[in-house]
């Protein structure tokens, strides 16, 4: 499958293609309907689908793999709905000369947005093609059928090809909205599991990854990172550097100072000189406890949810607790890299951004460029999910590009760098509190977040690039905002899913960063989540009722409900006695509360005398409505789950007061392999009903069975993450 192809092979022989005959259900004088996810933004065919004369079927998409298998389900979808073989289907993805502009490919959103559209789009295209058959084979419609891009009558016998119609030519037609796709019975593809079509060139080392990118001009470039946020650049003391070997150029604008050399040890080597021999002034005082600073700080307070309870009798009893969250990192396996080239005339930049287009929008504009001079080419990373070095790593290497035309300049973060200058997801402080009646229900629910922001993404900014803010003429970085509607980003899963007669919700918005944050996969869902499901725990404790029955007594979503008592049937929750040190717990959201539903159930051993945690097995099940693909959906929902647990067990960015001191794995530790519990997932397939995200839906569920089983297992309750044996430790012997 592959990932790239240039303007000029698309476009040879290309020819607008106008339909005399419009085919059954597409007829030019039918009303557009409403078109279905990005199909809304462009509802041009041509910008999705391409047939070519050689019997090739290329898929355009702005979605980009970053491992959650999307282009598998979005080819799955194309292939069902134009009836071609999948190995007959070539995918271009996150190219912003070429592709669709779809904007970031964040927010569980791919499949329910992108999805949708190629669905709707290759629905189309087939009816369009198959009302040419018609014409070409003077039969009607209806009595055609289509194999693998062949469309034949099995009356006649006549037969003709989708390319022998069009191919070559451009599909000069808007979707429309009125054909319908295929039913679940005729889909060959969706619904079953499919190989992921990366992983053949992954497992086999192919060069597939930005970090093997390599170009006939390729020339190596490294940047010398401020040794703290807000430092400047006093001396650089560039001369002995540039009369080392292999060294092609240094570069200073402002701040920003980094070297070429024509080996990638050279450069090494070089930035190493260059960084001992800079001078900078540091200024920068981090907060010792982040949490009370949050506290304190000032904040854009906002209401988000206010449900006034009926009147009635007053709360039997009230309850409250605070839960907290650390500043935490993407830690990617592989560190962030770039490949861009400045041929005098326009730039190309290669990168693994999830916002390639626009990542190259604000590249353009930091560099003083139209837009249309700077193409972005998006290529597999190693590992990410949420805003890391990716955008800064595309924009260093735009800038020593810059400086030096007609060589690729790439620029490869060292794991230092990764650590320490990517964007962190951010701290956060939740205080919930309930009244409750007799039997333990509630009847008022109180929850309040303190947060720094969740997304200081690009969005064509260069001041959210560090190298745009970096130059000396720098690009401010703008005020960032919580955006979207309530649910979205700090608050994200802060108003719960459960039926509480009466709500409070309220968002306390820190907009000032003394660490870098930006989007961490699930955003305020983690501790949000956290929070809630934490806190039902104990509600349920207080009125000595079961997790899984108290839950299920307060929510009126049969959907929410099938998916925890579908989780804890298939855990045993009910049967057999609990082992010493042994103890269960349960989480549940539905992500966002508009994407997918998931429940997860932990057993952990609590080793008594070093407090220990040891999750021995865990249980998830979801409800992502139509599954496109069951394993890709399984693979995204267990990833989603090991990856919290490492989160919730392990992970905290670790800071003096002026410096980042998680710089390496032993200072930054996260969850091994021989730590991984045994993961079982369940699906409840529901088809015909929408696609529902489900990339980060198992974050916050995790993180709360993790400490309600701890919390049963020890009799101590935590609820500040990550819950670490010298945590646990101090709370029981305290």
């Amino acid at each position: 499958m592959s990932a790239r192809i240039d303007r000029r092979s698309v476009l040879k022989g290309s020819l607008v293609l106008a339909f005399a005959l419009a085919a059954p259900g597409v007829s030019g004088e039918a009303p557009r309907q409403k078109l279905p996810g990005d199909l809304a933004r462009h509802p041009r065919l041509d910008a999705w689908l391409r047939i070519g004369a050689d019997g090739k079927v290329t898929l355009m998409t702005g979605k980009v793999e970053l491992g959650q298998g999307i282009l598998t389900a979005l080819g799955q979808l194309c292939a069902d709905e134009l009836d071609i073989e999948l190995s007959r289907l070539t995918l271009l993805s996150g190219d912003t000369r070429h592709s669709p502009n779809e904007g970031t490919t964040a927010g569980s959103m791919s499949v329910s947005q992108g999805g949708s559209a190629v669905r709707q789009a290759a629905a189309e295209v087939r009816a369009i093609l198959v009302g040419l058959a018609s014409e070409r084979l003077r039969v009607p419609a209806r009595r055609l059928r289509v194999r693998d891009g062949t469309v034949s009558d099995p009356v006649s016998g006549g037969s003709v090809t989708y390319w022998s119609l069009v191919g070559g030519q451009t599909l000069n037609r808007e979707a429309t909205g009125t054909v319908t796709p295929k039913p679940a019975s005729e889909r060959r593809y969706v619904g079953r599991p499919v190989p992921r079509l990366d992983l053949p060139a992954k497992l086999t080392g192919e060069a597939i990854f930005v970090q093997d990118f390599r170009s006939d001009t390729l020339v190596h470039g490294r940047v010398v990172r401020a040794p703290s946020h807000g430092a400047m650049l006093v001396e650089a003391g560039t001369s002995s550097v540039e009369r080392m070997p292999g060294v092609l150029k240094v570069v200073r604008d402002g701040n920003f100072l980094g070297v070429i050399a024509s080996k990638e040890w050279q450069a090494i080597k070089a930035a190493a000189v260059l960084a001992g021999a800079a001078r900078w002034r540091e200024h920068a005082t981090l907060p010792v406890d982040p949490h009370a600073w949050l506290l304190g700080a000032p904040s854009q307070d906002t209401v988000i949810q206010n449900t006034v309870r009926p009147a009635g009798p007053p709360p039997a009893r009230t309850l409250e607790a605070s839960y907290r969250r650390p500043y935490q990192m993407h830690g990617s396996i592989g560190p962030s890299c770039a490949v861009a080239e400045w041929d005098g005339d326009a730039l190309t930049v290669h990168t693994h951004s999830q916002s390639v287009f626009d990542t190259t929008e604000a590249i353009a504009r930091m560099l003083g460029l139209p837009g249309e001079k700077v193409r972005g080419v998006h290529l597999h990373g190693a590992g990410c999910y949420g805003h890391n070095g990716a955008d800064d790593a595309a924009a260093d290497a735009a800038l020593l590009a810059r400086a030096l035309p007609g060589r690729a300049v790439r620029v490869q973060w060292s794991r230092q760098d990764e650590h320490t200058c990517e964007p962190y997801g951010s701290a956060m402080v939740v205080k919930v509190r309930a009244g409750v009646d007799e039997k333990g229900d509630v009847l008022d629910w109180n929850h309040e977040l303190w947060s720094t922001p969740h997304s200081t993404r690009p969005g064509g900014n260069p001041g959210n690039l560090l190298a745009g803010r970096s130059l000396a003429r720098p690009f401010p970085m703008p005020v960032p905002r919580n955006g979207g509607p309530p649910n979205y980003a700090a608050d994200r899963n802060a108003i719960p899913l459960y039926a509480f007669p009466g709500q409070s919700v309220t968002t306390h918005l820190v907009t000032e960063m003394p660490l870098r944050v930006s989007s961490h996969r699930g955003l305020g869902a983690y501790a949000n989540v956290f929070a809630i499901e934490s806190f039902m725990d104990e509600l349920a404790h207080a009125a000595k009722a079961d997790p899984v029955e108290f839950r299920l007594r307060q929510l009126q979503d049969a959907r929410a409900k099938a998916v925890i008592q579908r989780a804890a049937e298939r855990f045993g929750w009910s049967k057999g006695r609990r082992s010493p040190n042994h103890g269960r717990g349960l989480g549940f959201a539905r992500y966002k509360n508009l994407a997918s539903y998931c429940a997860v159930c932990l057993e952990v051993f609590v080793e008594p005398d070093s407090h220990a945690i040891q999750v021995v097995r865990a249980v998830l099940a979801a409800d992502a409505g139509e599954v496109v693909n069951p394993d890709g959906l399984s693979n995204q929902l267990e990833g989603g789950l090991v990856q919290s647990l490492s989160w919730s067990l392990k992970e905290a960015v670790r800071y003096d007061g002026q410096r980042i001191l998680s710089r390496d794995w032993s200072t930054y530790p996260i969850l091994t392999f021989s730590e991984v519990p045994p993961v079982e997932v369940v699906l409840l397939d529901r088809p015909g009903e929408p696609f529902l995200g489900a990339g980060e839906a198992a974050q916050g569920p995790t993180a709360a069975a993790l400490a309600n089983a701890v919390f049963e297992a020890t009799g101590a309750r935590v609820r500040d993450l990550p819950i670490t044996p010298q945590r646990l430790a101090a709370i029981r012997q305290g």
